[in-house]
């Protein structure tokens, strides 16, 4: 099993109250309400809690990127992935991940991933994202073309990892005359990709054809299972079998000395009024095109006052009941995620470990009690369900697709 820490870098240091007021923290917030001293506290604060995950025998270090909401920090994930590839020496650097969409230049993305993977000694696993539908507004990209640009980006950077240059690209999105990028990555075909999602069926559907590896953020665990039928089945069709290997899973678990300060600790999952990502404008975490009839029709359905909204939580109580959000001492916590690995049968976790106004003290021990007692159990109870990594399998994960990929040109 390959077990990863994260963290979505939350800036806590800012007036709730005002959130509240305005209804929504995310796009149109205003940044007046960031503190720049706080702000480079806490980044510090992050790379300690990284690099002290690495000293305490995590596998891999979790990143990803959001931007316009003080729910996490990371406006360019790669920055800190540039950050982590010279200042580690084991971890794998899971950047879950670069929001392809928003990206005006892939081959400048190619680029940078690259040498991340030549400067970490080909420790990167590159994945990739469509990114929020807030994000497409704040970038002035059309949401309806989200997918679009998604695949073709894709296309394009693994082209330019894998295919010598120089070569032209002419695609619907994007045009490039000359693509030659000098930096290439040092693992070779090109490095691992993996794939993380809610529940979108389109996603996942892709990434089991293309035998990227799909990492469930935080569903429970009937949805995560509904989603590897869905994996497994589409895998079947294109011609391999699934299994742990494949399946990844984000779980929000918090672990400290005592029961009373786990809990108390936990309580920050629901720093954000409850929501996943911030307090949400449906309008604006939709926008028309972005996601499919059925998600828009759930979000319009809320704003209308005729539906909960699709992203809201349960109660925190209820959440701990359901071990959706896991706490406690070492032992409670072994003992509940040793029952939801029998349930899921993940080959890849990550543990969301720290969020909110969680201390940086806190944090520390939370990593801390996590390498010395939990990883170990967790590690042995993943043998015993015969739960391997990608890094473990036989198989290979991933396919070159280098020699198929072609400019995707628009429809006469």
């Amino acid at each position: 099993m390959h077990i990863m820490y994260f963290t979505e870098q939350p800036m806590s240091a800012y007036p709730a109250e005002e959130g509240l007021r305005f209804g929504a923290t995310a796009l149109m917030f205003s940044n007046r309400h960031f503190d720049p001293v706080a702000g480079s506290r806490l980044y510090n604060e992050y790379i300690e809690q990284y690099l002290h995950a690495e000293t305490m025998g995590f596998d891999g270090i979790m990143l990803n990127e959001h931007h316009n909401a003080p729910f996490c920090m990371q406006a360019k994930a790669n920055i800190f992935a540039s950050i982590l590839a010279g200042m580690t020496q084991r971890v794998k650097i899971v950047m879950l991940g670069n929001p392809l969409p928003l990206a005006e230049n892939p081959v400048r993305l190619a680029e940078e991933l690259a040498m991340i993977d030549m400067i970490s000694k080909g420790r990167l696993v590159s994945g990739f994202v469509r990114g929020g539908g807030q994000e497409q507004l704040a970038t002035g990209v059309n949401p309806a073309f989200n997918r679009e640009r998604f695949e073709e980006a894709h296309d394009l950077v693994v082209k330019a990892w894998t295919q010598p240059g120089p070569f032209r690209w002419e695609g619907a999105h994007y045009q490039h005359r000359v693509v030659n990028p000098w930096a290439l990555p040092l693992q070779k075909p090109y490095p691992r990709v993996w794939i993380p999602g809610v529940i979108s069926r389109e996603t996942i559907v892709w990434a089991a054809r293309h035998r990227y590896p799909y990492i469930a953020l935080n569903t429970s665990v009937e949805q995560t299972n509904r989603i590897w039928q869905v994996y497994d089945e589409t895998a079947a069709e294109a011609g391999y079998q699934s299994g742990p290997e494949y399946h990844g899973y984000l779980k929000q678990v918090h672990v400290a000395e005592t029961e009373e300060k786990a809990i108390e600790n936990a309580r920050q999952f629901m720093w954000m009024q409850g929501e996943f990502t911030g307090l949400a404008h449906p309008v604006w975490s939709t926008p028309s095109g972005y996601s499919s009839p059925e998600n828009r029709r759930g979000f319009v359905e809320f704003s209308t006052g005729r539906g909960t909204s699709p992203r809201r939580r349960p109660p925190f109580e209820e959440q701990l009941a359901t071990s959706m959000i896991i706490a406690g001492t070492p032992k409670t916590v072994i003992a509940k995620l040793k029952h939801v690995m029998e349930q899921t049968r993940p080959g890849i976790m990550a543990l969301w470990a720290n969020d909110g106004a969680v201390s940086h003290q806190d944090s520390m021990t939370c990593i801390r009690l996590f390498g010395q007692e939990v990883l170990p159990a967790m590690r042995d109870i993943a043998r015993s369900l015969d739960l391997k990594s990608p890094f473990e399998a036989e198989s290979p994960v991933s396919i070159d697709y280098s020699t198929d990929l072609k400019p995707r040109v628009p429809a006469a």
